[in-house]
Protein backbone atom coordinates (compact mmCIF):
# COMPACT_ATOMS: atom_id res chain seq x y z
CA UNK A 1 0.00 0.00 0.00
CA UNK A 2 1.36 3.72 -0.87
CA UNK A 3 2.14 5.58 2.37
CA UNK A 4 1.49 9.07 0.54
CA UNK A 5 3.86 11.18 -1.29
CA UNK A 6 6.15 13.48 0.14
CA UNK A 7 5.05 17.45 0.09
CA UNK A 8 7.12 18.53 -2.94
CA UNK A 9 6.44 20.42 -5.91
CA UNK A 10 5.71 18.01 -8.79
CA UNK A 11 7.17 17.99 -12.42
CA UNK A 12 4.79 19.07 -14.94
CA UNK A 13 4.71 15.95 -16.71
CA UNK A 14 3.71 13.67 -13.92
CA UNK A 15 1.58 16.00 -12.50
CA UNK A 16 -0.43 15.94 -15.59
CA UNK A 17 0.03 12.07 -15.27
CA UNK A 18 -1.60 11.77 -12.12
CA UNK A 19 -4.37 13.53 -13.00
CA UNK A 20 -4.91 11.55 -15.81
CA UNK A 21 -4.29 8.47 -13.79
CA UNK A 22 -7.13 9.65 -11.27
CA UNK A 23 -9.40 10.65 -13.96
CA UNK A 24 -9.42 6.64 -15.08
CA UNK A 25 -12.20 4.72 -15.15
CA UNK A 26 -11.62 2.21 -12.61
CA UNK A 27 -9.23 3.85 -11.04
CA UNK A 28 -10.06 5.12 -7.64
CA UNK A 29 -8.21 6.66 -4.90
CA UNK A 30 -6.84 3.19 -3.47
CA UNK A 31 -6.10 1.75 -6.60
CA UNK A 32 -4.13 4.85 -7.67
CA UNK A 33 -1.82 4.51 -4.94
CA UNK A 34 -1.01 0.95 -5.42
CA UNK A 35 -0.26 1.58 -8.89
CA UNK A 36 1.84 4.35 -7.70
CA UNK A 37 3.56 1.94 -5.64
CA UNK A 38 3.77 -0.81 -8.40
CA UNK A 39 4.85 1.77 -11.07
CA UNK A 40 6.99 3.88 -9.10
CA UNK A 41 5.14 6.82 -10.95
CA UNK A 42 2.02 8.01 -12.60
CA UNK A 43 4.21 8.27 -15.73
CA UNK A 44 5.37 4.54 -15.87
CA UNK A 45 1.57 3.42 -14.89
CA UNK A 46 -0.02 5.80 -18.14
CA UNK A 47 2.37 3.67 -20.52
CA UNK A 48 1.13 0.24 -18.99
CA UNK A 49 -3.00 1.04 -17.83
CA UNK A 50 -5.81 2.86 -20.05
CA UNK A 51 -6.27 5.89 -19.32
CA UNK A 52 -7.94 9.06 -20.17
CA UNK A 53 -6.48 11.16 -23.12
CA UNK A 54 -4.54 14.37 -22.54
CA UNK A 55 -6.77 16.30 -24.13
CA UNK A 56 -9.53 14.89 -21.78
CA UNK A 57 -7.68 16.64 -18.77
CA UNK A 58 -6.62 20.23 -20.71
CA UNK A 59 -10.60 20.27 -21.45
CA UNK A 60 -11.62 20.04 -16.99
CA UNK A 61 -8.52 22.16 -16.23
CA UNK A 62 -9.47 24.91 -19.06
CA UNK A 63 -13.48 24.57 -17.83
CA UNK A 64 -12.34 24.68 -14.10
CA UNK A 65 -9.85 27.74 -14.53
CA UNK A 66 -13.14 29.67 -16.17
CA UNK A 67 -14.84 29.14 -12.67
CA UNK A 68 -11.89 30.45 -10.85
CA UNK A 69 -10.44 26.94 -9.92
CA UNK A 70 -7.43 24.96 -10.27
CA UNK A 71 -6.15 20.88 -10.04
CA UNK A 72 -4.66 20.17 -6.47
CA UNK A 73 -2.78 17.18 -6.96
CA UNK A 74 -1.68 14.66 -4.65
CA UNK A 75 2.40 15.52 -4.33
CA UNK A 76 2.34 19.00 -4.78
CA UNK A 77 2.95 21.36 -1.43
CA UNK A 78 -0.16 22.77 -1.46
CA UNK A 79 -1.86 19.87 -0.99
CA UNK A 80 -2.64 19.47 2.37
CA UNK A 81 -0.40 16.48 4.32
CA UNK A 82 -2.71 15.14 7.25
CA UNK A 83 -5.06 14.09 3.70
CA UNK A 84 -1.92 12.87 1.84
CA UNK A 85 -1.46 10.26 4.91
CA UNK A 86 -4.50 8.48 4.53
CA UNK A 87 -4.67 5.00 2.52
CA UNK A 88 -7.61 6.15 0.39
CA UNK A 89 -6.62 10.17 0.16
CA UNK A 90 -8.15 11.40 -3.07
CA UNK A 91 -5.38 11.61 -5.84
CA UNK A 92 -6.98 15.18 -7.13
CA UNK A 93 -9.13 17.67 -5.92
CA UNK A 94 -10.88 20.74 -7.35
CA UNK A 95 -10.69 24.17 -5.79
CA UNK A 96 -12.37 26.74 -6.07
CA UNK A 97 -11.13 30.08 -3.88
CA UNK A 98 -8.39 30.56 -1.39
CA UNK A 99 -6.30 27.59 -1.08
CA UNK A 100 -4.09 29.16 1.69
CA UNK A 101 -6.85 27.50 3.81
CA UNK A 102 -5.61 24.01 3.43
CA UNK A 103 -2.26 24.79 5.00
CA UNK A 104 -4.21 26.32 8.51
CA UNK A 105 -5.52 23.92 11.80
CA UNK A 106 -8.77 22.58 10.41
CA UNK A 107 -12.05 21.42 12.93
CA UNK A 108 -15.18 20.01 10.97
CA UNK A 109 -18.75 20.98 11.91
CA UNK A 110 -21.27 18.26 10.80
CA UNK A 111 -24.86 17.81 11.76
CA UNK A 112 -28.29 17.34 10.85
CA UNK A 113 -30.18 18.49 7.98
CA UNK A 114 -33.00 18.97 9.55
CA UNK A 115 -31.43 21.06 12.65
CA UNK A 116 -33.43 22.67 15.18
CA UNK A 117 -33.01 26.42 15.40
CA UNK A 118 -31.18 26.05 18.39
CA UNK A 119 -28.93 23.10 17.05
CA UNK A 120 -28.57 25.73 14.21
CA UNK A 121 -27.44 28.74 16.39
CA UNK A 122 -24.80 26.50 18.55
CA UNK A 123 -23.25 25.23 15.30
CA UNK A 124 -22.75 29.09 14.24
CA UNK A 125 -21.85 30.12 17.95
CA UNK A 126 -19.13 27.23 17.87
CA UNK A 127 -17.73 27.79 14.51
CA UNK A 128 -17.41 31.62 15.31
CA UNK A 129 -15.35 30.75 18.17
CA UNK A 130 -13.06 28.26 16.60
CA UNK A 131 -12.81 30.51 13.77
CA UNK A 132 -11.48 33.51 16.01
CA UNK A 133 -9.32 31.01 17.94
CA UNK A 134 -7.42 30.37 14.73
CA UNK A 135 -9.14 27.14 12.92
CA UNK A 136 -10.56 26.46 9.96
CA UNK A 137 -14.19 25.26 9.68
CA UNK A 138 -14.83 22.29 7.05
CA UNK A 139 -18.14 21.10 6.35
CA UNK A 140 -20.25 19.81 3.86
CA UNK A 141 -22.27 22.45 2.64
CA UNK A 142 -25.52 20.16 3.79
CA UNK A 143 -28.68 22.02 4.77
CA UNK A 144 -28.86 22.52 8.60
CA UNK A 145 -25.85 22.59 10.62
CA UNK A 146 -22.97 22.43 7.90
CA UNK A 147 -24.94 25.92 6.10
CA UNK A 148 -24.84 27.62 9.34
CA UNK A 149 -21.33 26.20 10.61
CA UNK A 150 -20.17 27.69 7.13
CA UNK A 151 -22.41 30.83 7.49
CA UNK A 152 -20.45 31.68 10.73
CA UNK A 153 -16.37 30.77 9.93
CA UNK A 154 -17.26 33.16 6.66
CA UNK A 155 -14.83 35.73 7.97
CA UNK A 156 -12.45 33.41 9.76
CA UNK A 157 -12.17 30.60 7.00
CA UNK A 158 -14.53 27.82 5.74
CA UNK A 159 -14.11 25.26 3.72
CA UNK A 160 -16.93 23.01 1.84
CA UNK A 161 -16.24 19.89 0.53
CA UNK A 162 -18.85 19.03 -1.59
CA UNK A 163 -20.36 15.16 -3.10
CA UNK A 164 -20.63 16.40 -6.61
CA UNK A 165 -18.64 18.32 -8.83
CA UNK A 166 -17.12 21.87 -7.11
CA UNK A 167 -19.31 23.45 -9.81
CA UNK A 168 -22.51 21.72 -8.79
CA UNK A 169 -25.06 23.72 -6.22
CA UNK A 170 -26.73 21.10 -4.07
CA UNK A 171 -28.74 21.39 -1.94
CA UNK A 172 -30.19 24.51 -4.57
CA UNK A 173 -31.31 26.60 -1.14
CA UNK A 174 -27.71 26.94 -0.67
CA UNK A 175 -26.96 28.66 -4.01
CA UNK A 176 -25.77 31.88 -2.56
CA UNK A 177 -23.82 30.03 0.65
CA UNK A 178 -22.03 28.48 -2.26
CA UNK A 179 -21.00 31.81 -3.74
CA UNK A 180 -20.06 33.29 -0.84
CA UNK A 181 -17.24 30.34 0.04
CA UNK A 182 -16.11 30.33 -3.64
CA UNK A 183 -15.41 34.22 -2.87
CA UNK A 184 -14.40 34.12 0.61
CA UNK A 185 -13.60 30.50 1.31
CA UNK A 186 -12.79 27.14 -0.03
CA UNK A 187 -14.74 24.63 -1.84
CA UNK A 188 -13.58 21.45 -2.70
CA UNK A 189 -14.58 18.13 -4.82
CA UNK A 190 -13.13 14.94 -5.63
CA UNK A 191 -15.51 14.42 -8.36
CA UNK A 192 -14.72 15.68 -11.99
CA UNK A 193 -16.27 19.43 -12.60
CA UNK A 194 -19.88 18.98 -13.93
CA UNK A 195 -20.44 15.44 -11.83
CA UNK A 196 -24.02 15.07 -10.12
CA UNK A 197 -23.81 14.69 -6.45
CA UNK A 198 -25.16 11.08 -6.56
CA UNK A 199 -25.89 9.11 -3.03
CA UNK A 200 -22.83 7.19 -3.22
CA UNK A 201 -20.42 9.94 -3.58
CA UNK A 202 -21.59 11.69 0.04
CA UNK A 203 -19.49 8.95 2.25
CA UNK A 204 -16.91 9.69 0.18
CA UNK A 205 -16.92 13.02 0.58
CA UNK A 206 -17.48 12.49 4.42
CA UNK A 207 -13.78 10.95 4.26
CA UNK A 208 -12.46 14.06 3.18
CA UNK A 209 -14.01 16.36 5.69
CA UNK A 210 -12.60 14.48 8.33
CA UNK A 211 -9.57 13.61 6.84
CA UNK A 212 -8.51 17.53 6.33
CA UNK A 213 -9.09 17.96 10.21
CA UNK A 214 -7.71 17.58 13.61
CA UNK A 215 -11.13 16.38 14.45
CA UNK A 216 -14.84 16.50 14.08
CA UNK A 217 -17.55 18.16 16.01
CA UNK A 218 -21.10 16.22 15.75
CA UNK A 219 -24.19 18.53 16.28
CA UNK A 220 -27.56 17.05 16.48
CA UNK A 221 -27.05 13.32 14.69
CA UNK A 222 -29.86 11.09 14.52
CA UNK A 223 -29.48 7.23 15.07
CA UNK A 224 -28.75 6.49 11.37
CA UNK A 225 -27.41 9.79 9.73
CA UNK A 226 -24.55 10.88 7.38
CA UNK A 227 -22.65 12.21 10.68
CA UNK A 228 -22.47 9.08 12.03
CA UNK A 229 -20.27 8.01 9.13
CA UNK A 230 -18.25 11.29 9.42
CA UNK A 231 -17.58 10.64 13.17
CA UNK A 232 -16.66 6.78 12.41
CA UNK A 233 -14.29 7.67 9.71
CA UNK A 234 -12.32 10.27 11.93
CA UNK A 235 -12.03 7.75 14.48
CA UNK A 236 -10.77 5.59 11.99
CA UNK A 237 -8.52 8.40 10.91
CA UNK A 238 -7.41 8.68 14.17
CA UNK A 239 -9.27 12.20 14.72
CA UNK A 240 -10.80 13.26 17.72
CA UNK A 241 -14.41 13.02 17.89
CA UNK A 242 -16.82 15.87 19.83
CA UNK A 243 -20.17 15.89 20.04
CA UNK A 244 -22.75 18.43 21.66
CA UNK A 245 -24.97 16.51 23.60
CA UNK A 246 -28.97 16.71 23.77
CA UNK A 247 -32.06 15.79 25.10
CA UNK A 248 -32.62 11.78 25.45
CA UNK A 249 -36.15 12.24 24.19
CA UNK A 250 -35.10 14.07 21.46
CA UNK A 251 -34.78 11.86 18.24
CA UNK A 252 -32.24 14.40 16.63
CA UNK A 253 -30.08 13.63 19.29
CA UNK A 254 -30.00 9.58 19.53
CA UNK A 255 -26.96 9.51 17.16
CA UNK A 256 -24.96 12.35 18.98
CA UNK A 257 -25.57 10.85 22.49
CA UNK A 258 -24.38 7.37 22.01
CA UNK A 259 -20.91 9.15 20.16
CA UNK A 260 -20.65 10.00 23.53
CA UNK A 261 -21.26 6.57 25.59
CA UNK A 262 -18.99 5.37 23.42
CA UNK A 263 -16.21 7.43 24.60
CA UNK A 264 -16.85 10.42 22.18
CA UNK A 265 -15.85 14.07 23.73
CA UNK A 266 -18.47 15.88 25.75
CA UNK A 267 -19.19 19.48 24.24
CA UNK A 268 -20.76 22.11 25.65
CA UNK A 269 -19.04 25.17 23.96
CA UNK A 270 -15.42 25.88 22.41
CA UNK A 271 -12.97 25.75 25.32
CA UNK A 272 -13.83 22.40 25.15
CA UNK A 273 -12.62 21.40 21.76
CA UNK A 274 -9.71 24.01 22.44
CA UNK A 275 -8.46 22.52 25.97
CA UNK A 276 -7.98 18.90 23.91
CA UNK A 277 -6.71 20.28 20.93
CA UNK A 278 -4.81 23.68 22.30
CA UNK A 279 -4.78 26.86 20.13
CA UNK A 280 -3.96 28.05 17.18
CA UNK A 281 -3.73 31.51 18.90
CA UNK A 282 -5.16 32.57 22.10
CA UNK A 283 -8.69 31.47 22.34
CA UNK A 284 -12.13 33.80 23.36
CA UNK A 285 -13.37 33.59 26.04
CA UNK A 286 -16.73 31.82 25.06
CA UNK A 287 -19.38 33.96 27.13
CA UNK A 288 -22.86 32.47 27.95
CA UNK A 289 -25.51 34.52 27.07
CA UNK A 290 -27.61 36.80 29.48
CA UNK A 291 -30.50 35.49 30.29
CA UNK A 292 -33.26 38.48 30.95
CA UNK A 293 -34.63 39.24 34.49
CA UNK A 294 -38.41 38.65 34.77
CA UNK A 295 -40.04 41.37 34.97
CA UNK A 296 -43.26 39.71 36.71
CA UNK A 297 -44.55 36.74 38.41
CA UNK A 298 -46.12 35.03 35.57
CA UNK A 299 -43.03 35.59 33.53
CA UNK A 300 -40.44 34.31 36.52
CA UNK A 301 -43.04 31.11 36.41
CA UNK A 302 -43.13 30.50 32.70
CA UNK A 303 -39.17 30.88 32.54
CA UNK A 304 -38.47 28.21 34.95
CA UNK A 305 -40.58 25.84 33.79
CA UNK A 306 -39.25 26.12 30.83
CA UNK A 307 -36.01 24.23 29.24
CA UNK A 308 -34.56 22.87 25.81
CA UNK A 309 -36.97 19.81 26.18
CA UNK A 310 -40.06 20.72 24.36
CA UNK A 311 -42.93 21.07 26.49
CA UNK A 312 -46.61 21.08 25.92
CA UNK A 313 -48.31 24.79 26.66
CA UNK A 314 -51.60 23.14 28.43
CA UNK A 315 -48.75 21.51 30.16
CA UNK A 316 -47.17 25.21 31.01
CA UNK A 317 -50.59 26.15 31.74
CA UNK A 318 -51.48 24.00 34.45
CA UNK A 319 -47.73 23.98 36.11
CA UNK A 320 -47.34 27.46 36.43
CA UNK A 321 -50.97 27.67 37.71
CA UNK A 322 -51.32 31.40 35.54
CA UNK A 323 -54.09 32.18 32.60
CA UNK A 324 -53.45 30.69 28.79
CA UNK A 325 -53.36 34.52 28.03
CA UNK A 326 -50.56 35.28 30.23
CA UNK A 327 -48.42 32.02 29.22
CA UNK A 328 -49.06 33.20 25.36
CA UNK A 329 -47.92 36.44 26.26
CA UNK A 330 -44.89 35.42 28.02
CA UNK A 331 -44.09 32.87 25.09
CA UNK A 332 -44.64 35.71 22.44
CA UNK A 333 -42.29 37.80 24.25
CA UNK A 334 -39.77 35.18 24.77
CA UNK A 335 -39.51 34.45 21.19
CA UNK A 336 -39.45 37.68 19.95
CA UNK A 337 -36.01 37.85 22.27
CA UNK A 338 -34.99 34.53 19.95
CA UNK A 339 -35.25 32.90 23.08
CA UNK A 340 -38.14 30.22 22.01
CA UNK A 341 -38.22 27.83 20.15
CA UNK A 342 -41.77 26.47 18.71
CA UNK A 343 -42.22 22.84 17.79
CA UNK A 344 -45.08 20.64 16.17
CA UNK A 345 -47.97 19.63 18.79
CA UNK A 346 -47.97 22.74 20.10
CA UNK A 347 -44.92 22.44 22.10
CA UNK A 348 -41.94 24.97 22.95
CA UNK A 349 -38.84 25.26 24.79
CA UNK A 350 -35.87 27.42 25.44
CA UNK A 351 -33.03 28.19 23.15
Amino acid sequence: MFDGPLQLDLDPRERRARLRLARSARIGPVTFHEALAHFGSAQAACTRLATVSDATIAHEEDALAKVGGRFVVIGEEVYPAALAALPDAPPVLSAIGDCRLLDRPTLAIVGARDASAAGCRFAADLAAALGAAGFVIASGLARGIDAAAHQAALETGTVAVLAGGADQIYPPQNAGLHAAIARQGLLLSEASLGAPPVARAFPRRNRIVSGLSAGVVVIEAAARSGSLITAQRAAEQGREVFVVPGSPMDPRHAGSNSLIRDGAILVRDANDILSVLGQPRRAPQVAEKPVKKPQDAATARVVSALGPTPTAVDELVRRCQVSAASVAEVLMALELEGRLERHRGNRVSLM
